[in-house]
């Protein structure tokens, strides 16, 4: 799936407005990961990953990055699906910030 949004400085810092908002309180502030989740660790649950190194265990193209956001991940990883709670302009946006972290390495 070909990202619709463009990687510009406008999507971008909407994508870090948003995933500060939705995903740093799992991913992390800075995205790296690192924090401990007591109820995925009480499960046995694979805890949020750093998503800015270049390990991706769901694909790292944009479209692939998409769909993790969009419809989530399993009970063993516990991502929660955004569909429907946030636009697909929003995680594309997110997706533009995410993978602007990594570039940034």
């Amino acid at each position: 799936m070909k990202n619709p949004v463009a990687a510009t400085p406008e999507s971008i810092a909407a994508g870090q407005k948003q995933y500060q908002t939705l995903c740093a309180s799992c991913h992390g502030k800075d995205a790296k990961g690192g924090i401990t989740i007591s109820v995925i660790e009480d499960r046995g649950g694979n805890q949020p990953p750093d998503l800015t190194d270049e390990k991706w265990d769901h694909g790292s193209s944009d479209g692939e990055i998409f769909t993790v956001v969009k419809k989530g991940i399993g009970p063993d990883f516990f991502m929660a699906p955004w569909d429907g709670r946030v636009s697909d302009e929003e995680i594309w946006n997110m997706v533009n910030y995410i993978k602007s972290l990594s570039q940034k390495k």
